[in-house]
């Protein structure tokens, strides 16, 4: 039924989804005061911005990519991969890529909550076998839709446990690609504390332990959103030796944050306590923290 109601979404113009994603954008944002609240401080907290002209630009940018950001997700799960695959216009740095999984590597790509992450995924799962590291959403309603949307092409999930973690070595080991969210919190057992934007952030150890056990090649993903529904310009960025800590992996994290910092979901809660987590050692932190 759900399925139903939301298809309509999935035929829209690339451009009227991401005005109707605005709206949606600024509605969550004035009607959730913790939600917007969370947002302000994180991007206050980033310092990725000259005055205040330009942090009230950021934020209201912010605003509108986050809504944008939902609505794309279930036009991806539910739409057709032909049309779809003609919404990425432009491929960086493809060629290194394919010149790791020619050599026989396994390919690592790790895509944050930035810009069409969704489309990163759903790229690469008609290009090649992929395992994508899987949590539930919270709207549980939309897990079945999520789940078929993802699983399509070549793309397999695998969940936040053990059983999932072991279905990734074993892809890596064959060569094949495995994509996750490196800065989603992770639990407690699953992580470190690593600074990100100069704050402490529960950072997950997952992608520096898959990439010391197996040797495959890491890669930074970005889906760009493009202005006025043009579609998106997808970053792939050889990492090397940046998934050798996690204090790195963040930081390469922020580097890709700072091409397009509006389109980051600074609402997320990337600075939650885990439970049972020791609070981290005093680190200085910049910025509002009462906004």
């Amino acid at each position: 039924m759900l399925t139903y109601v939301l298809r309509p979404i999935a035929w829209m113009p690339l451009s009227w989804l991401h005005r109707a994603g605005a709206l949606l954008g600024w509605l969550v944002y004035r009607l959730s005061g913790v939600y917007s609240a969370r947002l302000r401080q994180n991007l206050r907290q980033s310092g990725l911005y000259a005055d205040e002209r330009e942090y009230e630009r950021l934020c209201r940018a912010a605003v509108a990519e986050a809504g944008k950001t939902a609505l794309e997700s279930i036009a991806i799960w539910l739409g057709d991969p032909r049309r779809l695959m003609r919404w990425i216009t432009e491929v960086r740095n493809l060629p290194d890529l394919e010149q790791a999984r020619r050599a026989g590597r396994g390919i690592l790509l790790l895509t944050p909550h930035l810009g069409c992450f969704e489309i990163a995924g759903f790229y690469f799962g008609q290009m090649m076998p992929i395992t994508i590291l899987y949590r539930p959403p919270r709207a549980r309603a939309l897990e079945p839709l999520m789940i078929r949307g993802r699983r399509r092409g070549q793309t397999q999930l695998a969940t936040t446990d053990m059983s999932g973690v072991k279905r990734l070595l074993k892809a890596l080991r064959k060569g094949d690609a495995v994509g996750m969210l490196p800065d989603q919190a992770p639990r407690f057992g699953e992580g470190v504390w690593a600074p990100f934007f100069g704050r402490p952030a529960f950072t997950m150890t997952l992608a520096t332990r898959l990439q010391r056990s197996t040797g495959c090649a890491s890669f930074m993903v970005f889906a760009e959103r493009l202005p006025k529904g043009r579609g998106y310009r997808l970053h792939i960025d050889p990492l090397g030796d940046a998934c050798a800590s996690e204090a790195e992996l963040n930081h390469a994290i922020e580097r890709a944050i700072r091409l397009r910092p509006e389109q980051y979901l600074w609402g997320y809660d990337r600075y939650k306590m885990p439970r049972a987590v020791p609070p981290p050692a005093a680190m200085p932190i910049r910025g509002e923290q009462n906004p």
